[in-house]
């Protein structure tokens, strides 16, 4: 038996030809289309302006891979929403809506699991189970707003998983989520966070989208950087701020660095000034995230006055500088906290 078609990653062009195959009409891919990316449906039998005789065959012949919720934390802080999708296959993944002033902002995962192997991040303990789809990438958004009854505005993709590590399937969901006869999430309103695969970075620079990159830097030199994370190995800070020069040459869109704040390791202010030497000159936004706690890890967070000072040392380079504000502290769904939770617990639960 041939393997199901994966119809909520195809695009326009793909779609026509795909019913032009069956013997269709085309303004059947652009019903089918709308049902997918603006309806958001989660079967064919919901859509309701196609024969019977086609939504029968679209099932048979065609698969959604519509994820489940699974859990719903929903924070009694700020009323932050973590939810634990299911998966056709039975793998978990977790995603976070937050409202904001602006709009809803989700944050989605690229992959099950990770193989980075960060250490201030939880959803790289279990390794990387296998690539997301577009269409699970997408599904993701879609059941966060079917839940919670509320368009999203704002997409980060740095949930479980490095997206530039599947960039085929990403650059596909971007121009999916993106486009205007579809989900039509404006690209500035789109982030894309990287540990730093650098031949990666150079390739989706050629795409000459108008997402945010944001390079997840965390150390002023090299050798702590290889303490915290592998891929400093492999790529030295010299190599990944050069791939994000050229990123913001080819789109001209302002780079976004990413530096978690760990107590006794990377927040001193000689750290902040060599920091600053590295990116002084740069059209670039630091975003100081104060480490959060894993309890596979020894990190502890940078407090508030330390946090304020490695700022201001940036700020008198002309630096701009933010601190993420922490959201769903109380359900682990802040920066760095997302897993397969569920099967990481039941697996420990089977070893006892």
């Amino acid at each position: 038996m041939s393997e199901k078609a994966d119809i909520r990653s195809m695009d326009r062009t793909e779609l026509t030809a795909f019913f032009q195959e069956m013997g269709e009409k085309p303004f059947r891919a652009a019903q089918v289309y709308q049902w997918l990316h603006q309806k958001k449906a989660e079967d064919f039998a919901s859509m309701t302006n196609l024969p019977g005789s086609l939504r029968q065959r679209l099932a048979e012949t065609c698969r959604l891979d519509a994820p489940s919720i699974a859990e719903l934390q929903v924070s009694r802080l700020d009323g932050t929403r973590k939810y634990a999708f299911l998966l056709p296959d039975g793998n978990i993944i977790e995603s976070v809506y937050m409202k904001y002033h602006y709009g809803v902002s989700v944050c989605i995962s690229s992959q099950v699991g990770c193989r980075m192997g960060c250490r201030f991040c939880a959803s790289t303990l279990g390794g990387l189970v296998r690539n997301l789809t577009p269409g699970e990438m997408l599904g993701q958004i879609y059941a966060m707003e079917r839940d919670a009854g509320e368009r999203v505005s704002h997409v980060v993709v740095m949930g479980s998983g490095e997206p530039l590590d599947n960039l085929e399937n990403l650059i596909r969901f971007l121009r999916l989520v993106s486009d205007e006869q579809g989900a039509a999430i404006g690209q500035r309103n789109i982030t894309v966070s990287t540990c730093g695969l650098v031949p990666e970075m150079y390739r989706l620079a050629q795409e000459r989208f108008q997402i945010t990159l944001a390079l997840s830097l965390h150390a002023p030199e090299d050798a702590l950087r290889r303490t915290m994370m592998p891929i400093a190995n492999r790529y030295s800070i010299r190599e990944a701020l050069e791939a994000c020069d050229a990123y913001f040459a080819a789109t001209g869109r302002r780079i976004s660095y990413e530096y978690s704040l760990v107590q006794d390791v990377n927040d001193r202010p000689e750290q902040a000034r060599q920091l600053a030497a590295l990116l002084k000159g740069k059209n670039c936004h630091v975003n100081l995230i104060p480490v959060n706690p894993i309890r596979e890890r020894d990190y502890r967070e940078t407090k508030g006055p330390e946090v304020q000072r490695f700022k201001k040392e940036l700020e008198k380079s002309g630096i701009h500088v933010t601190i993420r504000r922490k959201l769903g502290a109380d359900i682990d769904s802040a920066c760095g906290q997302l897993r397969r939770r569920i099967q990481q617990e039941k697996g420990r639960e089977e070893a006892d």
